[in-house]
């Protein structure tokens, strides 16, 4: 059950907010928790948590920990660029896909890329170079002091942050940066990073995992057709035969899209998986779905973690959605999703 308690709020209050255009929602979910009270989301042993790229269609990142407290969830996968964002990193998006949302969890693996994209002008090109450089420049300046307060914050709305999403691209990330990312995490306090690159990235961020002691789960999606991408049983295991340290954050609906079977390789593999990815998708590459639509095994899934006793955080992607949704109704569907999970841990 739900254990986050907000103090009341007179009539007067309410209505104030209400009416500066705040959803009822958006008010009570912005309200702070009572001293050390926690948002308890684990059902039956299994913790559900999300990635805070189920909430990409919300620009503020302040109010994506709002989303959390409303919702009811209590732990947090961070996307990089969420953390950065909160701890003030300059805005505007650099060139590099490095730890940006880009496409999302699985960012600068193609999904949500449009084509036609007009060719940049050279100014557009100039202003996106001066913009990464002053990202990677506040990157090699970060302390534990910058990323100390979006710790605090998210603690003080009563959720558990336990995973870093730090999307790496075999092409632009630098070594550099593949540092920072650990760093970042450490910093942040959490147990795991997980990563959407590529399979021959792993020799490359074995070494830093070593270094720092800390899991990074490799994220899988359904391109089977690209011998470089991390998809199939194989290059899962091609990924964590490269370090001790690596190990899957295996996406269950991509798995389940990829022909594969999620129940089979959490059985085989799970004390290599930082954590899972939960959504509904078609097998044969199909399409996303609301959760029960598709093919994927998501209550197969939570009852193993929940008969297995395993601590692993089954985390929502919330991908089915139209375009251009406004917060409520992202709110609404991630809601869905949750009580989803409920229901099979019942």
């Amino acid at each position: 059950m739900d254990t986050t308690h907000r103090r009341s709020l007179s009539r007067r209050e309410f209505g104030k907010l209400t009416l500066a255009g705040l959803p009822a929602s958006w008010v009570l979910g912005s309200l702070p928790l009572s001293a050390g009270a926690k948002i308890d989301s684990k059902f039956n042993g299994v913790q559900i948590g999300s990635i805070t790229y189920s909430f990409r269609g919300i620009p503020n990142a302040e109010d994506i920990i709002k989303a959390y407290v409303t919702i009811g969830l209590g732990e947090m996968e961070l996307m990089s660029n969420h953390a950065e964002a909160l701890a003030g990193a300059p805005s505007g998006r650099p060139s590099t896909g490095s730890g940006q949302a880009g496409g999302g969890a699985g960012g600068g693996q193609g999904r949500g890329a449009g084509g036609g994209r007009a060719t940049p002008t050279p100014e557009q090109v100039a202003a996106r170079e001066a913009a990464a450089k002053a990202l990677h420049d506040w990157r090699m300046a970060a302390t534990e002091a910058t990323f100390k307060p979006v710790r605090q914050k998210i603690a003080d709305a009563g959720i558990t942050l336990r995973l870093l999403c730090y999307n790496m691209n075999v092409n632009n990330t630098k070594d550099d940066e593949i540092e920072y990312a650990f760093n970042m995490a450490k910093w942040l306090g959490v147990k795991a990073i997980s990563t959407s690159t590529q399979v021959s990235m792993a020799k490359r961020v074995a070494p830093f995992a070593e270094k720092h002691k800390m899991m990074i789960g490799f994220h899988g999606h359904d391109q089977t057709d690209r011998t470089d991408e991390v998809s199939t049983e194989e290059t899962f295991k091609a990924v964590m035969a490269a370090g001790k340290y690596l190990g899957a954050n295996l996406d269950i609906g991509h798995y389940t899209s990829a022909n594969g079977d999620p129940v089979a390789f959490i059985k085989a593999h799970h004390d290599q998986i930082t954590n899972l990815h939960v959504k509904d998708r078609k097998r044969d590459h199909g399409t996303n779905t609301p959760w029960g639509q598709g093919d994927t095994p998501i209550k197969d899934v939570l009852q193993l973690l929940k008969k297995e006793k395993w601590d692993i955080p089954a985390n929502i992607e919330y991908e089915y959605g139209p375009a251009n949704e406004t917060p409520d109704q992202i709110i609404a569907e991630v809601k869905k999703c949750l009580q989803y999970c409920k229901d099979a841990l019942a």
